[in-house]
C-alpha cells in the first residue's frame, strides 16, 4: 500500500499530499501522522493539500480528525493551500472543521506553527522566573 511521505522540518512534521487522497489512504495518513508525532515530540504539524482537487465528507472528516488527534497529543495542525472549490465543497457539505487551522501557503503556516508555539514556550520561561 502507498503511503504520503511525512517529513521531519526542526520541530515540526511536514505532509505534502501529491497524489488522489482515497479513503484507505487517507485512514493510513491519520495513523502514521499521529505515531509519528508520538515518536519525534513534534509541536506541530503542516499538511500542503495544494494537489488536492476534491475533498468528499470522509476526506474532511479524517483532516479535521487529524487536527483534533494532533491537539491531544500536544501538537498544533495546519492545513495549507486549500484551493477555493475545495473551501466552497466543505462549507457546502456542513463539516465543522472549526479546530482545523488555515493558511495560504507552507510559508504562512509554518510561521503560524512558529506563533502558536510562542505562548507556551513564554509561559514555561515565567513559571521558571518566579521560582
Amino acid at each position: 500500500m502507498e503511503r504520503i511521505p511525512i517529513l521531519l522540518v526542526g520541530e515540526f512534521l511536514l505532509v505534502s499530499i501529491q497524489v488522489d487522497l482515497h479513503d484507505r489512504l487517507a485512514l493510513a495518513l491519520q495513523d502514521d501522522l499521529t505515531t509519528e508525532v508520538v515518536k519525534v515530540r513534534a509541536k506541530g504539524v503542516l499538511i500542503d493539500i495544494s494537489s488536492l482537487e476534491i475533498v468528499d465528507s470522509f476526506i474532511g472528516r479524517v483532516l479535521g480528525n487529524i487536527a483534533a488527534l494532533t491537539a491531544m497529543l500536544g501538537a498544533n495542525a495546519v492545513v495549507v493551500g486549500m484551493r477555493p472549490a475545495v473551501a466552497i465543497t466543505i462549507v457546502e457539505l456542513g463539516l465543522d472543521l472549526s479546530c482545523l487551522r488555515t493558511a495560504i501557503n507552507v510559508d504562512q503556516g509554518m510561521a503560524m506553527l512558529r506563533l502558536l508555539l510562542r505562548p507556551v514556550a513564554s509561559q514555561g520561561s515565567d513559571e521558571s522566573a518566579e521560582k
